[in-house]
């Protein structure tokens, strides 16, 4: 079949069948069929962005204390970005020696060699006080761990401890 007899057969049906009802049962179904269209005019098109509304205003005090957050980081980096990377001296067996002293910790030996690796070995030290040490280190003096040998002992918070630490180069 054609879509155009198609139409004019489903037209011709409706009409027989709105013909076949009475004036109560036509303004019903016509009050039925407003309140569909209004449901779908609502669900589709008034709905969403009403509720996207109130999500959106509860969401916005989080997003404006983002936002604050964010220009204060940027400042902060203009301001940074303005100073010079600060230099940091060679490691001497010295301030190695100063550092552990500082911790309470005596070394069994240390040496430095002449590539710029220091090695310093522990017996019977604080694990606590032996990573604290290292976290100075890296701050201060900007060492990071090449090799580590960590031995746990029986007692408590003990440990023998070899640790070769390289100086990280200004770039």
């Amino acid at each position: 079949m054609k879509q155009t007899s198609l139409i004019n057969l489903s037209k011709q049906s409706f009409l027989e069948f709105w013909r076949e009802r009475n004036a109560h049962e036509r303004a019903m179904l016509t009050a039925a069929v407003a309140v569909i269209i209004f449901a779908l005019i609502y669900i589709m098109l008034i709905n969403p962005p009403l509720s996207g509304r109130i999500r959106l205003n509860s969401e916005l005090p989080a997003l404006r204390q983002q936002v604050a957050q964010l220009q204060a980081l940027v400042k902060e980096a203009v301001t940074l970005s303005g100073k010079p990377v600060p230099t940091v001296s060679a490691i001497t067996e010295e301030g190695i020696a100063a550092e552990l002293a500082n911790k309470g910790l005596k070394p069994k030996t240390s040496t430095l060699s002449n590539d710029g690796q220091a090695q310093v070995e522990f017996s019977s030290a604080s694990f606590a006080a032996f990573l604290d040490w290292l976290n100075e280190m890296q701050k201060k003096s900007r060492l990071s761990v090449v090799n580590a040998n960590i031995v746990v002992l029986p007692k408590p918070d003990t440990v023998n401890a070899t640790v070769i630490l390289r100086q990280q180069r200004n770039e």
